[in-house]
């Protein structure tokens, strides 16, 4: 049986001017779906055997191709936007008619020439199309350990929970609600740090370094920061949590310990209505 969205090998069972028809059974002609001649072969005869890509056209009729697309069923990809509507969004996957997401299959807000992660399905339609619903396919069979640095991309964002990412575009991890700091949006690509892998597998992440190592990094921007404003920063310790996070991305406990360094060697001095350089 020939199958949707996938590579499989068929065979040459008729030609015509505007190409040749394949099967997955030799000389059977019912059930044959077309190639476009300018994809065939030359010298393609009846009976060859044709590696092709299975999808359906823009009249929904099943063709064949002998080019490349960007995903196939099942697997996760980034692809990019090309198109946006009412009614879903049109993706890039290397074939002449475009991919489609439907709106209920998307996650957040979907923007042209963005890429996201999506993977490839078969609708009640018996069509073709993306979701960027992919949790459920992600594998925890991997081999990271605590305080490894991974490369990840958010799929999803739950406010309560915090990020979801597909780490190497395979496994599944999150980012705490309690580690971001800063805008985290769907489709971004981040280097993370595990934290914890829980016991089924999933991945605990971090944008930030160990503490000791992330006290450096924090005190560092604090001191820019103050640069900056030449040489006193207009909040000290007690500022809101929100002020903190919005002028520099750290948590207000971040931003103590950050300052507590500081203080300790030297360098600032904290008085009622801000910070000031030494």
């Amino acid at each position: 049986m020939i199958q949707l969205g996938k590579f499989q090998d068929l065979y040459i069972v008729k030609k015509k001017e505007f190409g040749v028809y394949v099967n997955d059974q030799k000389d059977v002609t019912d059930g044959s779906i077309l190639l476009p001649a300018k994809q065939v072969p030359d010298g393609a005869r009846i009976g060859d055997q044709i590696s092709c890509f299975v999808y359906k056209d823009s009249e929904d009729r099943p063709i064949a191709t002998v080019h490349i697309p960007k995903i196939t069923l099942g697997a996760i990809r980034p692809l990019r936007v090309k198109e946006v509507s009412k009614i879903g969004a049109f993706l890039d996957w290397g074939l002449e008619k475009d991919l489609f997401l439907p709106f209920k299959e998307q996650l957040g807000h979907i923007r042209p020439n963005k890429e996201y992660l999506v993977s490839l399905y078969i609708d009640k339609s018996d069509r073709l199309c993306a979701t960027m619903k992919i949790g459920k396919l992600l594998s925890t069979d991997h081999h990271f350990k605590v305080n490894d640095w991974v490369h990840a991309t958010v799929y999803n964002i739950n406010p309560d929970h915090g990020a979801f990412v597909a780490v190497e575009d395979q496994f599944l991890g999150r980012i705490p609600k309690r580690e971001i700091h800063n805008k985290i949006v769907i489709g971004e690509q981040l280097n993370l740090r595990v934290t914890k892998v829980n016991e089924d597998g999933k991945l605990s992440l971090s944008p930030h370094e160990k503490a000791y190592l992330q006290i450096d990094r924090d005190a560092k921007l604090i001191m820019d920061t103050i640069e900056s404003y030449d040489g006193r920063l207009p909040f000290n310790d007690k500022a809101r949590p929100a002020t903190i996070e919005r002028e520099l991305g750290l948590s207000k406990a971040a931003f103590k310990r950050a300052v507590g360094r500081l203080l300790k060697d030297g360098l600032i001095t904290i008085t009622d209505n801000g910070i000031l350089k030494k």
